[in-house]
Formats: structure tokens, sequence, C-alpha cells
């Protein structure tokens, strides 16, 4: 029995967002036994939205009146075992089903055999008896394909890079053949190998004579003052442990020896308070010299780094003394008690490092082939998340020190001439390798808080550049070392689910994919959005340590060319204008083209009775609508679209890129080739309805804000991209996009309509139908500037209930030295994509031009929301709050309306009478506008509000309680406008806070 094709699936018409949304974001949080914690790969989705919607992909819709009765038969017999009495009508059994995937998606349920023997019950019964193909072409870190595998399925996963490759094989293909015993094989191994390293290492990381060992070193890389030659270690924090009941910090001293430089000496103490603590050397690019308290510029300070090759490593004369180069502070080691010590360094610690590097060299030497240190070529300048060039790294062997290059190295060695049980442990071996690599770098930190060393990506997709660095002891239990690491992955093994499913992982490029036609049930993948991240340049992290760990593995290679020492560039699907692909350059519209083929792949090897997701997390209107122009152009027809909450919006990567905290699920089906013209009227008709529908169900989820925009696509979408053309009376066809300030429709295009309706319903529910409908002043609308205001608030609120507010305070972030300049001081206020605010505005008649510097500010692709504070200049001009104040109290005694500071700006001062106001000039008339401004011609309804504000917020409660009985006189809009905007403006705003105060003085009665 098989689902018949016409038949919907439970995904394009119901889906349980919140419950699935709640636990991806769990998600986050697990560790041990989580498959993320094998191996780091980049923007991962959440296995709990992969499980989830897989289920509601196979599983037909029991209210389809084409849904198989035998299926429903089946459900209805095992569903009441978990549930109860779920009812006895094809409705009752919908939900129950998707109460049943909600429970499904929770991570305590991911093994149970209960539910997992449900879900394969359940898919068997929907699918027949064969195992449903589900192929994801951008496989990545291999949630889809493992979720397959987990329900039952076979799973077809494949990507173009190697390492990701190497990690899909090992989970998808290995574990499951070999089974959990597995475990065992690797612990056992390893075990042996860190015996074995430690033998030929310990002399490297000795321990104290007291029996403390070392388990972090603290380092900094240093630069000679240019006024008087002191050597400045670059610090940004001085901090070694800040628990709440414990404080542990460097502080300084200067010596100044007859007849040499001033030296910087350091000791650890014990501050009472964090005042005691002194600040680092470096901020924001800049280095001090607390010797003489010169200022050293970033273009100073970079290129004394440069010149030491990134400043790396410790340099010494020809005895073995330190001369120069990276400087060792402090070193933490672990007690006789088991507690964390912190001592200064000494000159064993440097004699260590010394014989390292030796030994290293002589290595080197001995070495035939490919060379012992990675020195295959960083990225090239420019390229994403990559600033270290700058600083005179250019190669991957420059990030790790002599110490740490020695030790890798060694455990490389060491794992090449293993003899393990199956090929498969040696691999894990390497992953093991790969997990202490990211710790072992001269770019990780040191944590005060957690007393452990942070891995080099721990702020996501960029390898920054550090100028002071903590060191690993990778050989000792504690910390993140390979004794740990190995009990990390043997959990992952243990808690991944065996079953007679079988997967294929294929080293390919989506655009050409190795599967025959119409091979797949389902076609699932989270395509690479844009230039977001690098993924092939980040891999090389890994890559470089793998070839010479498994030098002889078919993985870890460029199948595309075989003169590429790392992995594959030019195919990849990625926006990069570094780089190219048969001399094009690798920009927008090549990612776009490509990602258009890809579409076509997966519309091509999909059975046409079969169903597709695309997962899409893209943060403007243009990205959209190119997703969706190849997915149309490849043969798709959308079919419905659900949110899940899978991005956390605390990341790094959030705070400065107004990033969505929803990924959008796009569930679609191949458009059948005999497909009707559609007709424009038809579909202008029914996009309303359709998008106002799902704006009702995705808020009562809980989406908000962008989230619910971009969410709201899928829908729309459902009634275009059904047609392979929609066309007007006229014949003439209507694109999906265009230019979105054009009248005519076939020019202006169908998501302008889009962005138009959900912009126009958002303002209904939050101001009313009257300024829903506003364009060019429609009698009884709010100005622009309030309908703006609310637009954008409306669009800035977030699913997960916290704001994008953009603090006025500078974060503590540990990536100061990472641009090496200046960086400008964040502005309060509220930030969106300019894209996204212009799409909404111009079909609703607000021209943003107007309202720039007035109520809002655009600056590198962001339009910021000023804060009240901000306009206070522009409406009291330079009297302070209690001279407003009377001046109001005083205007309206007299039967004068109240202006503010700002109009005197508009154009020259008019002549004044004595009574206040311009000859001619009637109550309430404001200055005229000169013709070539932009600026509004009166004082807005906004504006009274902020005023009102700014006197709440300044303690002005006379001036205030006469202007809100005037307000009140002149009609509703004012209190229907602060009432609007108290309900939107983010819980813990200034700006909410006030408005909400003022409400409270508003005169009853």
């Amino acid at each position: 029995m098989m689902i018949p094709k016409e038949c919907k699936r439970l995904a394009e018409v119901d889906f349980p967002i919140s419950v699935v949304s709640e636990q991806s974001a769990r998600e986050k949080s697990i560790r041990h036994g989580h498959p993320s914690t094998l191996h780091l790969w980049w923007a991962r989705r959440p296995l709990a939205a992969c499980r989830a919607m897989l289920l509601a992909l196979l599983l037909p819709d029991p209210c389809d009146s084409r849904c198989p009765e035998e299926f429903k038969e089946f459900a209805r017999s095992v569903l009441p075992g978990l549930q109860g009495d779920i009812g006895s009508s094809d409705l009752d059994l919908r939900k129950a089903l998707l109460r049943f995937i909600g429970n499904c998606s929770n991570w305590d349920n991911a093994s149970s055999p209960v539910l997992l023997e449900v879900s394969r019950g359940l898919i068997q019964a929907a699918n027949g008896t064969e195992p449903p193909l589900v192929v994801d072409p951008f496989a990545g870190g291999g949630s889809i394909p493992l979720e397959a595998l987990r329900l039952g399925c076979d799973a077809f996963a494949s990507d173009i890079n190697p390492v990701a490759c190497l990690l899909l094989k090992t989970v998808l293909e290995d574990i499951p053949r070999l089974g959990p015993g597995v475990s065992d094989d690797l612990r056992k191994l390893g075990e042996q190998i860190k015996s074995d390293v430690e033998a030929e290492l310990a002399e490297f990381y000795p321990y104290d004579e007291d029996g403390s060992k070392p388990i972090a070193y603290f380092w900094a890389r240093t630069i000679i003052c240019d006024t008087c030659g002191a050597e400045i270690p670059l610090v940004g924090s001085l901090w070694l442990c800040k628990k709440s009941n414990r404080k542990v910090a460097l502080r300084r001293r200067v010596e100044r020896p007859t007849g040499g430089p001033p030296l910087i000496e350091f000791e650890v103490f014990q501050p009472v308070s964090e005042a005691e603590v002194p600040g680092g050397t470096l901020a924001r690019g800049k280095a001090t010299c607390i010797c003489c308290n010169s200022v050293m510029p970033p273009e100073r300070v970079r290129s004394q780094v440069a010149a030491q090759h990134g400043g790396t490593d410790v340099l010494f004369g020809s005895n073995g003394q330190r001369v120069g180069g990276c400087r060792l502070l402090a070193v933490v080691l672990t007690g006789a008690s088991g507690g964390r010590e912190f001592r200064v360094a000494t000159s064993s610690d440097y004699a260590s490092v010394f014989n390292a590097k030796r030994r290293l060299a002589k290595l080197q030497r001995e070495s035939g082939g490919i060379s012992l240190i990675p020195n295959e070529p960083l990225p090239p300048q420019g390229t994403l998340g990559f600033r270290i060039r700058r600083y005179g790294m250019t190669t991957w062997g420059d990030l790790f020190s002599d110490r740490q290059k020695l030790t890798l190295l060694t455990f490389a060695a060491k794992i090449r001439a293993a003899r393990p049980t199956h090929e498969a442990v040696r691999v894990l071996l390497a992953i093991l390798l790969d997990r202490v690599a990211v710790r072992c770098t001269s770019n990780c930190i040191w944590d005060a808080t957690t007393l452990c060393i942070m891995q080099v990506f721990n702020q996501g997709q960029a390898v920054p550049f550090r100028s002071e660095y903590s060191e690993m002891a990778p050989l000792q239990d504690e910390g993140s070392g390979w004794m740990t690491s190995i009990d990390y992955i043997c959990k992952v093994i243990d808690a991944l689910v065996v079953t007679s499913s079988s997967a294929t992982v294929s080293l390919a490029t989506a655009t050409k994919h190795p599967l025959s036609a119409e091979s797949a049930q389902v076609w699932f993948t989270d395509p690479p959005y844009y230039d977001a991240v690098p993924y092939a340049d980040l891999s090389d992290f890994f890559f470089v340590w793998q070839k010479r760990t498994l030098p002889n593995n078919p993985l870890i290679r460029d199948p595309f060319d075989q003169s590429n020492t790392l992995t594959p560039k030019e195919l990849e699907i990625v926006q990069d204008e570094t780089k190219h692909e048969n001399g094009r350059l690798k920009d927008r519209g090549w990612f776009e083209e490509n990602m258009a083929k890809a579409f076509a792949e997966g519309r091509r090897i999909l059975h046409e009775d079969g169903v597709g997701s695309v997962v899409f997390a893209h943060k403007t209107t243009e990205g959209w609508e190119a997703l969706l122009s190849g997915m149309i152009r490849g043969g798709w027809t959308i079919t419905g679209s659900w949110p899940i909450a899978t991005e956390s919006r605390n990341r790094l990567r959030a705070k400065e890129s107004a990033a969505l905290s929803t990924s959008v699920h796009l569930v679609c089906r191949p458009r059948p080739e005999n497909a009707d013209i559609g007709d424009w009227t038809e579909i202008l008709r029914s996009l309303p309805i359709r998008v106002g529908e799902w704006i009702d169900k995705l808020q009562s989820e809980g989406i908000r804000g962008a989230d619910l925009v971009f969410a709201c696509i899928g829908p729309a979408m459902e009634v275009y991209s059904r047609y392979p053309r929609v066309e007007d009376a006229e014949g003439r066809e209507i694109p999906l996009g265009g230019d979105p300030t054009a009248a005519e429709p076939y020019k202006r295009g169908f998501l302008a309509y889009v962005w138009e309706t959900v912009g126009r319903l958002a303002l209904e529910q939050v101001l009313g139908t009257v300024e829903a409908r506003a364009r060019n002043g429609a009698a009884g609308a709010l100005e622009e500037d309030s309908r703006l205001t609310a637009l954008f608030l409306w669009t800035l609120q977030a699913t997960d209930a916290r704001s994008n507010r953009n603090d006025s305070e500078e974060d503590d972030d540990v990536d100061e030295a990472d641009e090496g300049e200046e960086k400008p001081k964040k502005k309060a206020g509220f930030s969106l994509i300019y894209d996204v605010a212009r799409r909404f505005a111009q079909p609703l008649g607000i021209h943003l031009e107007r309202w720039e510097g007035r109520i809002i500010q655009t600056e590198k692709g962001l339009i910021r929301l000023l804060p009240i504070a901000e306009r206070r200049a522009q409406l009291f001009g330079e009297s302070d709050a209690s001279a407003i104040s009377q001046r109001i109290e005083q205007d309206l005694k007299t039967s004068r309306n109240y202006t503010f500071a700002f109009m005197a700006d508009v154009t020259a001062p008019p002549e004044i009478s004595k009574r206040g106001r311009r000859k001619g000039m009637v109550p309430g008339e404001t200055p005229a506008v000169a013709p070539e401004s932009s600026i509004p011609q009166r004082v807005t309804t906004l504006d009274r509000l902020h005023a009102a504000m700014l006197l709440q917020s300044s303690g002005q409660s006379n001036g205030l309680r006469a202007m809100l009985r005037e307000e009140q006189q002149r009609g509703p809009d004012f209190l229907r406008l602060a009432n609007a905007l108290s309900a939107l403006y983010p819980k813990d705003s200034e700006e909410k806070r006030l408005l909400d105060a003022m409400l409270l003085a508003v005169p009853r009665g």
C-alpha cells in the first residue's frame, strides 16, 4: 500500500510548531550522547526538527479523502496505547498523529523502543514494505539522513566536502554496521595510543616539583613599544578565575633596569574587588605601554605581529633562553586537592617549550613526502570569517605553536601506525584528534568563569585572531583532552540507534546528483545560504590534519581537482567573491544559478508521488526571492511552510546581523508537466485570504515578527507556484520578482504583493483598518511615521520573546584584536534589515527617505528606529524639559497649540508675532516645507507622543497632565497610538516603561 499521489501529507496541512520548536531549542543544551558532540560541524539542523518534519512528510493526512483506510486503521490501533482515547473522527486522528510527532521530537524519546516501533510501523503502513528513500544533497553534519535511518527509512547523503563525508560515513554507515561494541575497541586502542604518546611527550609537559600537573598555559603575543622599547604583552584580560566564590587574577609591575628598556613583570593575586584587577594592554586594536603610557595604533600593532608570522611562538637564543616572541604569563595546575591552582611562568616552563621546538625541527628534517607541519595556504584575504592573514599567518600550520604541532603530529603518527580491528576505528581515532585540535591552537582563549579552554570556533563560523591564547595540556585527564574526547565519542556511539535500514554516503556535487531519475520518495535538505558559512574554508582546519592521519582514506581528497591540496572550493555552492569557477566569479548570480540547478536535480531524482522539503533562514527578501525562483524554475510547487525555532537569538551573529530565530521548512511537490496557466485575478483575490489565515495560525503558535513574515511566504507561494506561468487578462506574465515600485503587476512581480499583503494585515491588527489602507494621507489615518513605527516594531517582535535591541553598552567579547582596529560603538535603538523595512513600507505609502534622521537612521544595510532619547533635541531644541513643560502649560492656557523645536529647522525662521505665531498663521499651523525638503510639514501624532514620553522621563508631571488633557480633547489618535506601541515595544525596553507610566497618568472620566 502506498500513499496516493494526490493525497496530502501531514506536513502540508498542519504541524506541531510550538512543541517541535521547544524541543529544537532545548536540544542546543544537550551534550552527552548527542551526535553533535562527535565532531564539530557548522549550522547543524536540530535532530528534533528533522525527525518531526520527516514524520510529517512521510505520513498522510487522515482528513484527506484519498488517505488509505489501511493506514488509518493501523494508526487507530497503535496510538491509543500511547495517548489513550484519541476519538473516532478523522480530525481526531490527525490531532493524535500531530501529538505523536511532537512527542517523537523530544530528545528523551529519540531512542524509545516503543515510539520508534510505532514510528516505523506508521511509515511502513503509509509507504509499503520497502523502506522509503530519503535524499539529502547538502548533508553536512548529517542530521536529516541520521533521522531518516532512525525512522526506518533508507538514506542517501551526499556532500561536496570530504570532511563532511568522512563524518557522514562514520555515523550513517560504519557505526550502524559495527554496532555499539565498536566503542569498546575505540576506548581500548585510544588508551594505548594515549600511553604511547605520553611516553614520548612527557618531557614537554612536565609536572611541577610538588607533583602539581599543568593543565593549561596562558600565553600572550608581544610587540615592542616604539617610545620606550619595552616589550608589551598583548592582553585583553588579566583574569584567571572569576567564580562567585573565588577570584584570581594577574597584576603587573614595571621594573626599570639600568642600561636597558623597562620590563613588565606579572604576579598572581586574589583581588577583593574587580577594581583591583588592572585592565589589559590591548583594547580595540590599540596597544598601551604601561611603562610610558604611549598608545600604539592598530596598524602598528598589526605590522609588528605580522613580522613575527602571527607571533605564536617563543623566540629563543642559541643558549635556549627566551629573547622575544610569545610570552608565557601564567600556568594553570591541578593541585593535590584536585582544585585549580595558578602560578606565574618559570624558566623551566620555557625549557620545555625550547626542547619541543628542537624535537619538531628534527622530525621535520627527517620526514619525506608531505610536510609534517600543515603548510597548506590559509584562505585568501577577504574570505568571510578569516582575518588572520593580516597578522602574518599564511599557512594552516601558523595557527599552532611548535609544542602544539609536535603533540598533534605525534598523535597522528600513532593513529597511522595503529592496527585496529576495523578501519572505521582508525577514522574514529582521527575524529578524536580533531576534537583535541580545536582546543590545541594558538587561537583558543581561557574562560575564567568555567575554568576551561574555549575551542577555536567558539564564535561560530570564523577563525579569529587572538592576541592572547591558552594552550591545553592534552595528555591530562582534566579538561577536553584525549581521554575526555574518547568518553564523548563513546557516548555518541552507544546512543546511536542501529536499524535494518541502510545508508549510502557519496562525495558529490548537488548539481550533478549520482542517483537515477525518480528514485527517491523524499528530497529533504538544508542548502547553504549565500555567503553565510564558508564551509570548505573552515573545514580545511580539520582536513590538513586528516590528510596526515588518514593518508590512504579515499574520501580525504578533492575528486574534482587532483592538484588541489585542500577541500573543493570551485564547485561548492557558496557565494565567495575571492574565488572563481571556470574563470567566473562566484558572486550572487553564480550562487543563484547553481542553486537552481540543484533544485532541478532534486526534482529529477524525486518520484512523481514524492515530497520535498527545503530549510531556509535567510534574512533578506532578495534571498528568499532567489530561493523561490530557483525552486519554481526547477519544477517545484510549494505546498506548505512551517517556521521552527532552531536558532538562538543570543548567539554572536544574531547580535549584529538581525538573523532570524526560526528556520522555515518549505514543503514542496514536483509540479505536473501539464499544469495549467494561472489566472492573476484569481491569485490576487485569494492571496490575502490565505495569508491572513496563516498569520492567525502562526501567531497562535507563538511565531512573531520577521519569523512570521517569512513563514507567510509558503502559503502565498502555494497559490502561485502550482502554475508554470501566471498571466494577467492581457496574457502578460506576472513574474515572481520585479520592481516593487512599479504600478503594473507584470512589472512589479508577485512577491511585492506578498510583502504588501503581510504589511497591510499587520497594520490592520495593530492600528486598525484605516491605517492598513492608508496611502497618500487618507482621511482618518495616522501619519506615515506612526505607521512606520508600528510596522517596524511589529516586524521586530521576537518569536522567543527576546528583543533584538542594539544596546548601548559595549559587549565584553574577546575578539577585540580580531579586527585590529577600533570598532564603532553600538548605538541604542532597534534595528531591522533595511531591505525588509523597505519592502513593507513602499506599497503602504510610507516613504522611508522622508523620515531619515527624524525617526530612523540607515547605515550598513540596517535601519535603526531612533530611541526617544535621541529625539530630545529635535523636539525640545536647547530648552530643558522643565522649560518645555512650562511652555506647554502656558500655550494651553492661552488656547495655543504647542509645536516643537525641530520645526524651526525646516525653513528659514518665519517672522514671529508677539503672540508667538508667524504673521497670517492660524492656530496649529506649522511652517511650510521647502520644496526640496523631504521632512514632513507638520508635527505628527508620533512627535507629540514622544514629547509626552520625554516629559514623563524628566518627571515633568504638570506639563504632561496638561498635554494629556489636550490630547484627549483633540481626538482618540494619541491614546490609540500610545496603546498600540505599548503592546509592540519589547517588554524590557525603556520606551515601553515610559509609555506605560505615561498611560497611567491619563486623566480618567
